[in-house]
């Protein structure tokens, strides 16, 4: 009873008084953390989904090997992305974002409209070939009719940031009088689109019925020489086109 009315002992001149009591951690740190760590998770499970979706398809593609991949969980798939539909539409979502974001670093000089328009050519392209799970989980998709992209809310956007990059440069090169009038953004890119996406998507068949290798470096550095040339003529003025016969 003595000890616990003692006196506490007294300290000598200048030294600051300790404090038994532990700080605070600081705010917001632990859920900062969280955060962090919840977006890795989620950034892994998605890298996993679209390996997993580009190797086996949509139905094909099992949550449990996602899961595997991700060094993850089922649960957090779910608790992420709702199903396993979720998920693959994030894949898609991002495949596209990332395109977009590609796109968007492009550097293109307007006053040079027809050597701006090779270097968007050369960008899908290359962008193609460099990404195959684009091409492939876009087979994939279309082989469901859509129906998985068709529910983004954001699906409208995927396609606005390449209309306007082609629309700045055709614009220009009309003015310019380099292109015909008649030359607008959809055509273009649909053009463009098609002849870089048939061929890598069906290299391995086209070999079989060609009879020769279409995806060796000489294919491939032909076919976009190829490219650039067939858009080139396209929306070139009809006085610079050559005539039949000729």
């Amino acid at each position: 009873m003595k000890d616990a009315l003692r006196k506490p002992e007294a300290r000598p001149a200048g030294e600051p008084q300790r404090s038994v009591a532990r700080r605070a951690p600081r705010a917001g740190r632990p859920s900062g953390i969280r955060a962090a760590n919840a977006q890795a998770t989620r950034e892994a499970i998605q890298r996993a989904a679209t390996r997993v979706f580009a190797r086996h398809g949509f139905d094909g593609g099992r949550v449990e090997q996602i899961s595997k991949a991700a060094k993850s969980y089922d649960r957090m798939i779910y608790y992420y992305f709702g199903s396993k539909e979720g998920l693959y539409l994030a894949v898609l979502e991002e495949l596209y974002r990332k395109f977009n974001e590609a796109e968007s670093r492009l550097a293109l000089d307007l006053d040079r409209p027809v050597e701006a328009l090779a270097d968007v050519v050369r960008f899908v392209w290359n962008y193609y070939r460099h990404n195959p799970e684009f091409i492939t989980l876009l087979n994939t998709e279309n082989l469901h009719r859509g129906r998985h992209i068709a529910k983004s809310p954001r699906a409208g956007e995927y396609s606005s940031p390449a209309m306007k990059l082609l629309d700045r440069v055709l614009e220009r090169g009309i003015a310019l009088g380099q292109f015909r009038r008649t030359a607008n953004a959809r055509d273009t890119y649909l053009m463009i689109a098609a002849l870089g996406y048939f061929y890598l998507s069906n290299r391995y068949t086209l070999t079989t019925f060609l009879g020769e290798r279409v995806d060796t470096p000489e294919a491939f550095e032909h076919w976009e020489a190829f490219m650039v040339d067939a858009v080139r003529r396209a929306v070139a003025p009809p006085d610079e086109l050559p005539r039949a016969g000729s």
